[in-house]
């Protein structure tokens, strides 16, 4: 007796679609961010100190959900490269405020235009309204879920 093979849904379903799209797409902007030496979890600790910056890195830990110890090591790594510098915070000096140096503003704007293009590439079947429908969609999906605006849950697993 011959096994049947199981039939793979057709179409697949929307969550199947957008894991396999978010890996694609996660894929191809390491590739992209790599020509800048960066990794992702660098690129979004890099954009989250850039859009708030003078948080101690308790507080940058807890917005991006991963482990203080771990954040320690991010923190180290992109400072090491000039990008980042912790700075006493004058409220507490037992806290680092974390900033960008000029380098680091530097490549945010190379994140910014790295981002853009990719973003472009991704959605390059899609005319402009159907693009920001599809925000609009996954923004709505991304809140009812509980995700953190701006945040990948990938930080959770540094």
């Amino acid at each position: 007796m011959v096994a049947s093979v199981p039939r793979l849904e057709d179409p697949p379903g929307a969550a199947f679609l957008l894991a396999a799209l978010g890996a694609h797409a996660a894929a191809r902007f390491t590739e992209r961010i790599a020509a800048l030496d960066l990794t992702p979890a660098q690129t979004g600790l890099l954009r989250a100190i850039a859009a708030d910056p003078g948080q101690s890195q308790q507080t940058m830990a807890q917005l991006l959900g991963t482990p203080p110890s771990r954040l320690v090591g991010l923190v180290d790594s992109v400072a090491d490269r000039g990008l980042v510098e912790r700075r006493r915070n004058p409220g507490d000096r037992r806290l680092h405020a974390l900033y960008l140096t000029e380098d680091g503003e530097a490549i945010m704007d190379r994140i910014s235009t790295v981002g853009r293009e990719h973003d472009e590439a991704i959605l390059r079947s899609l005319d402009t309204d159907d693009q920001a429908r599809l925000r609009a969609l996954l923004l709505r999906v991304a809140e009812d879920q509980g995700l953190t605006p701006g945040v990948h849950p990938g930080f959770r697993h540094i």
